[in-house]
């Protein structure tokens, strides 16, 4: 029995559906757009845990945010413009 992919249910916590951001790319029925958006919503996730590791709570290996961030280069190019807006953590 073949099970459907869950587009939605992944874009809350692409984290929990994949392994990592490199699987993103290989997942099949995903247009590039929405890999794009799972992956930013992954990054956004990743930087988010890389400030609270900063203020000393614990969380995800800090390589996942330049993995997730080599992911969308590989998508857009390197030329990803709705990445340049700046917080703390450095999107959106």
């Amino acid at each position: 029995m073949s099970q459907t992919f869950d587009y939605d249910k992944a874009l809350l916590d692409p984290a929990d559906m994949f392994d990592t951001p490199e699987d993103v790319l290989t997942q099949p029925g995903l247009t590039t757009a929405q890999k794009i958006d799972l992956l930013r919503r992954w990054e956004y996730d990743a930087n988010e845990v890389a400030v609270a590791e900063e203020e000393g709570m614990q969380g995800e290996k800090p390589l996942m945010v330049r993995r997730v961030a080599l992911a969308l280069e590989t998508l857009t190019g390197g030329s990803d413009a709705d990445r340049l807006k700046t917080t703390k953590q450095n999107t959106y």
